[in-house]
C-alpha cells in the first residue's frame, strides 16, 4: 500500500506542470529608443556596468560609502525584507509537495457495561476497558495541483521575493549616491568656509586701513562704511558656512549610520575629490530595463500575471489526497507484531457550484491588478527615462558652465590685482577696489558651486543609470 500511495503521489505531481496564468510578455517601452541628448546616442556601454568603486575613486569617499553600506539602518531593513520575502516564497513553494507526518498515539478508555452494548464486563467489574495504539506515516489533504492554482501562487510569491530583492538593490544604489552627494556637499561647504575666512581676514585689514585713513581725513565716511559693510558680510558668511559644515556632518553621520572618522572626511577641498569624469549612458532600452526599480516593477507585474492563473483555477475542482500506512494494536507490546498492519486512503474532490460570485470577483480583481501593474511598470520606465534625460541634459552643459566660471574667477582675480595697482598709484578710488574685491569673492563662490554641481551630476548620472546593475 505504501508503494501504491507513493506512486499515486508521484503521478499526481506530474500533472502539475502547467498553470492557467496567461503567457507573460513584457510591455513595449513607452519611451523613445534613444536619449534626447544627441551626444549620448550611439553609445553601447553604460555606467550601470561599473561597480561603484570604479566611479568613486577618492579613497576617503570610498571609505565613507563602505561605512554606510555596513551601518545604514535603511539598507539593513531592505536586506531583512528580502529574508522575509524569501521565507514567504519557500512556504508557498512547500505547498507543491505532500506533507508527510509520522504519528504515534494511544488511547485507553473505560465504558460502563450498560452503555457499551458489548455484553458482560471484564472480571465482573461493571465496566468495559478498551485500549488502542496506532503508529502511522501519512499524508494529510495534499492538493493535486492539476489546474495550477498552487503553482500560480508559488510563482506570485517568487516574483514578490524577486521584486523585494530589486527594491533592496535600488535602496543600496540610492544610499551610495546620497552618501556621495552628502560627502561632496560637505567638501564644497568646507571650501566656501575657507574662502569666507580668507576674505574676512583681507577685508578686516582693508577696514583697519580705511579707519586709519578716515581718522586722518584721507578717506570719506562712505569709504569707511563700504569697507565695514564688506567685512561684516564676510563675517556673516563665516558664521553661516560654519553652521552649514556642522549640519553637513550631521547629515552624513545619519546616512552612514555611525560616526564618520576624521580620516574619512573631505580633506583638501572639493577640487581634489576624485570621481570618474566620463560616465557613458548606453542604449536607452537596455539601460531602462536593467534599473532595479524597473525590474522590481516588472516582477510585480509578473506576480500579478500569476495571480490571474490562481483566480482562474478557482473555477475548477480541487482534488485532495489523504492517506496513511502503519500499525494498530490493542496492546502496546504488540504494536509492531505481525498482523497489525493498518492503512487508509481517502481522496476527495471539491467542485465549485455556487459561491455567490466570489470566484468571478476574484478573477476580475486579479485582472484589474494586472492592469494596474502594467501601468505602474510603464510609469517606472517613463520616470527612469526622464531622470536619465535630465542628468544627461545637465552633463551636456555643465562642462561649459564650469569652464565659464573658471574664466570668470580668473578674470575677477586679475581685475582685483590691476585695480589694487591703480589704487596704490592713486588712479582709482577705494570704492572701485572694494567693488572689484566683491566681484572676485562672488566669482570664487560661483566656481565652488559649479564644481559641486558637476560632481553631483556625475553621482546622479551613475544612480539613474542603475549603478552596477547586473545584466538581465
Amino acid at each position: 500500500m505504501l508503494r501504491n500511495l507513493t506512486l499515486t503521489l508521484l503521478a499526481a505531481s506530474a500533472l502539475t506542470a502547467c498553470t492557467m496564468a496567461p503567457k507573460y510578455e513584457r510591455p513595449a517601452l513607452p519611451v523613445a529608443t534613444t536619449w534626447p541628448t544627441a551626444s549620448a546616442n550611439g553609445q553601447t556601454a553604460s555606467a550601470g556596468d561599473l561597480a561603484w568603486k570604479q566611479v568613486f575613486e577618492d579613497p576617503r569617499l570610498a571609505g565613507t560609502i563602505d561605512l554606510a553600506l555596513a551601518n545604514s539602518r535603511d539598507l539593513r531593513v531592505a536586506v531583512l525584507n528580502i529574508e522575509q520575502a524569501r521565507a514567504t516564497y519557500r512556504m508557498q513553494r512547500a505547498a507543491l509537495l505532500p506533507t508527510v507526518n509520522g504519528t504515534l498515539s494511544g488511547t485507553k478508555s473505560e465504558t460502563p457495561t450498560a452503555a457499551s452494548g458489548f455484553g458482560s464486563a471484564i472480571g465482573g467489574s461493571g465496566a468495559l476497558e478498551v485500549e488502542n495504539y496506532n503508529a502511522n506515516v501519512g499524508v494529510t489533504s495534499y492538493e493535486l495541483d492539476i489546474f495550477g492554482r498552487v503553482r500560480s501562487l508559488k510563482d506570485q510569491a517568487l516574483n514578490s521575493y524577486l521584486a523585494t530583492e530589486q527594491t533592496a538593490r535600488a535602496t543600496q544604489i540610492s544610499l551610495i549616491a546620497e552618501t556621495a552627494n552628502a560627502w561632496l556637499t560637505l567638501a564644497a561647504d568646507q571650501d566656501l568656509l575657507a574662502l569666507a575666512k580668507d576674505t574676512l581676514k583681507s577685508r578686516e585689514d582693508s577696514l583697519a586701513l580705511a579707519q586709519r585713513q578716515f581718522d586722518v581725513g584721507a578717506a570719506s565716511q562712505l569709504d569707511l562704511r563700504t569697507s565695514q559693510t564688506l567685512a561684516e558680510t564676510a563675517r556673516s558668511d563665516v558664521a553661516t558656512y560654519s553652521a552649514q559644515v556642522e549640519r553637513d556632518k550631521n547629515a552624513l553621520r545619519l546616512l552612514v549610520g555611525t560616526e564618520v572618522p576624521a580620516d574619512l572626511l573631505p580633506a583638501g577641498g572639493l577640487i581634489t575629490a576624485q570621481i570618474l569624469p566620463d560616465l557613458p549612458a548606453g542604449v536607452a532600452s537596455d539601460v531602462l530595463t536593467r534599473r532595479p526599480d524597473v525590474l522590481a516593477a516588472e516582477h510585480t507585474l509578473m506576480g500579478a500575471n500569476a495571480n490571474i492563473g490562481a483566480a482562474r483555477a478557482a473555477f475548477f475542482p480541487r482534488i485532495s489526497l489523504t492517506g496513511s500506512y502503519g500499525s494498530a494494536s490493542a496492546d502496546l507490546d504488540g504494536l509492531f507484531k505481525g498482523g497489525t498492519k493498518a492503512w487508509s486512503f481517502a481522496p476527495s474532490i471539491s467542485v465549485p457550484i455556487f459561491a455567490g460570485g466570489a470566484n468571478k470577483a476574484g478573477l476580475d480583481s486579479a485582472k484589474a491588478g494586472q492592469k494596474i501593474a502594467v501601468a505602474n511598470y510603464e510609469k517606472a520606465v517613463q520616470t527612469a527615462f526622464r531622470e536619465v534625460a535630465d542628468a544627461l541634459a545637465t552633463q551636456a552643459t555643465i562642462g561649459d558652465r564650469l569652464a565659464a566660471q573658471e574664466r570668470l574667477a580668473a578674470a575677477a582675480a586679475d581685475t582685483t590685482r590691476l585695480t589694487k595697482l591703480r589704487y596704490d598709484r592713486g588712479v582709482d578710488s577705494s570704492l572701485v577696489l572694494l567693488d572689484a574685491q566683491r566681484t572676485q569673492y562672488s566669482a570664487q563662490q560661483g566656481l565652488i558651486n559649479a564644481r559641486l554641481a558637476r560632481a553631483s551630476n556625475l553621482v546622479t548620472l551613475y544612480k539613474v543609470l542603475g549603478g552596477g546593475a547586473p545584466k538581465a
